[in-house]
C-alpha cells in the first residue's frame, strides 16, 4: 500500500482526491487549516499549517510517503491578509519540496492554475506559453511552480496547470451565480456572453493526479474540458435543466469592467484583478500534451459539470449558508457590491 500525504485534503478538490484514493486502497495522511471530520481505517487527519516545519518533519519521518499530492492553497477572495497567502502558497511549498528531498519521496503532485494569466490568447494555451500573473494568487502560484521544478533532479514532480475545478460542492463564488439561478434571477454576462472558459471535472483531475504519481518522470500539464462552450450557451444550459426562471442578460463590456475594477479598488467586490480582466475574454488550455503522455482525457464537459454543482447547493442551500469554519470553496462566497446587482435582477 503506497503512503500518501495530501496537503489541503479538507478543501474542496482535497477532500475528493482524499476520498478517490482511500478508495483505491492509499494510505493516506491529511493535513489542513481546517477541521476534518473524515474518518477512515487508512486515514490520518492533522489539523496543522504547512508552514510548520515541526510538524511537517515529523509527519514525513513518521510516515514514509511515496507521493505528495500538493493542492494546499490560500485564495485571494478568501483573505484579507495578502502576507498570509503569499507565505501559506509559498514559503508551505518550500516546506514541502524541502522535506520531500530530505526524506526521498518520489513524487509531487502540484495543482497549479490557470491564473498564471489573465490575458486572451485568440488560441488554446500551450505548456510553452510564458507565464505573467497579474494577482498575487496567480503570482504565489507560479513562485510555487519554480521551487518545486528546482527538485526535479531528485524528485518527479508534476504540475497540473488547472482552469477552475468544478464538482458537486463546489462553491466559493460560484455560489453568487447559483443563487442567482436558484432565485430565478437574471444571470448576467459581459459584452453578450460569447467567450469561452475552460473548467475541468474534479474526478478528471483526481485521475490525472492518480496517473501522474506512477508516471516516473517531471513535467508540466495543462488540463481542462473539451468542446468548450461560450458562457451564454452554459448558462443557459444549466437554467433550462433548473427549471427556475433565471434567464440570461448582459451587461456592456466596457462599463462593466470599469465598475468591476473600481469596486475591487474600493474593496466592495470578491471579484479581482484575474475575474475583472478575464470574465468577458476566451481562456482555454491545449490538452494535447497530457493526453499523449498520460493517456489521460476529459470526462464531462462545462455545462454538465457546472449544473452537477449547481444541483448540489440547489439540495443542500440551508445548509451552505450556516457553514462555518470550512475552505473557502467549500462556502458561498460574499457577494459585496455584487448584492446590488441582484436586487436588480
Amino acid at each position: 500500500m503506497k503512503n500518501v500525504l495530501i496537503t489541503g485534503g479538507a478543501g474542496f478538490f482535497g477532500s475528493l482526491l482524499k476520498s478517490a484514493l482511500l478508495g483505491r486502497g492509499y494510505q493516506c495522511v491529511s493535513v489542513d487549516l481546517e477541521k476534518d471530520d473524515t474518518s477512515h481505517k487508512d486515514l490520518t487527519v492533522i489539523q496543522g499549517d504547512i508552514r510548520d516545519m515541526d510538524i511537517m518533519r515529523d509527519l514525513f519521518r513518521q510516515y514514509n510517503f511515496d507521493t505528495v499530492f500538493h493542492c494546499a492553497a490560500i485564495l485571494a477572495h478568501a483573505v484579507k491578509d495578502k502576507n498570509f497567502l503569499w507565505t501559506s502558497n509559498v514559503d508551505g511549498t518550500k516546506n514541502i519540496a524541502e522535506l520531500a528531498k530530505e526524506f526521498n519521496v518520489k513524487s509531487i503532485i502540484f495543482t497549479s492554475s490557470n491564473c498564471l494569466w489573465a490575458q486572451n490568447f485568440h488560441r488554446p494555451v500551450k505548456e510553452e506559453d510564458t507565464p505573467n500573473p497579474i494577482e498575487i494568487y496567480g503570482k504565489s502560484k507560479l513562485e510555487g511552480e519554480k521551487i518545486l521544478n528546482q527538485c526535479c533532479d531528485s524528485i518527479n514532480i508534476v504540475i497540473f496547470r488547472c482552469p477552475t475545478i468544478i464538482d458537486s460542492g463546489r462553491l466559493g463564488l460560484l455560489s453568487i451565480l447559483f443563487e442567482f439561478i436558484d432565485e430565478g434571477r437574471k444571470v448576467w454576462v459581459v459584452g453578450g456572453g460569447k467567450n469561452q472558459y475552460q473548467f475541468i471535472y474534479a474526478q478528471d483531475l483526481i485521475e490525472a493526479c492518480i496517473k501522474a504519481a506512477d508516471y516516473g518522470k517531471s513535467n508540466i500539464f495543462n488540463i481542462g474540458s473539451e468542446n468548450v462552450k461560450s458562457f451564454r450557451e452554459v448558462y443557459d444550459y444549466v437554467i433550462s435543466k433548473a427549471g427556475t426562471k433565471a434567464r440570461v442578460a448582459s451587461l456592456p463590456k466596457r462599463l462593466s469592467i470599469f465598475g468591476m475594477k473600481l469596486a475591487y479598488a474600493l474593496k466592495i467586490s470578491p471579484l479581482g484583478p484575474y475575474q475583472y480582466k478575464m470574465i468577458a475574454e476566451d481562456f482555454e488550455f491545449d490538452i494535447s500534451k497530457i493526453k499523449r503522455e498520460l493517456g489521460w482525457a476529459p470526462t464531462m464537459t462545462n455545462e454538465d459539470m457546472l449544473y452537477k454543482s449547481y444541483k448540489y447547493y440547489h439540495d443542500n442551500r440551508n445548509e451552505i449558508n450556516n457553514r462555518k469554519n470550512v475552505s473557502a470553496h467549500k462556502q458561498s462566497a460574499k457577494m459585496g457590491i455584487i448584492k446590488l446587482l441582484k436586487w436588480l435582477s
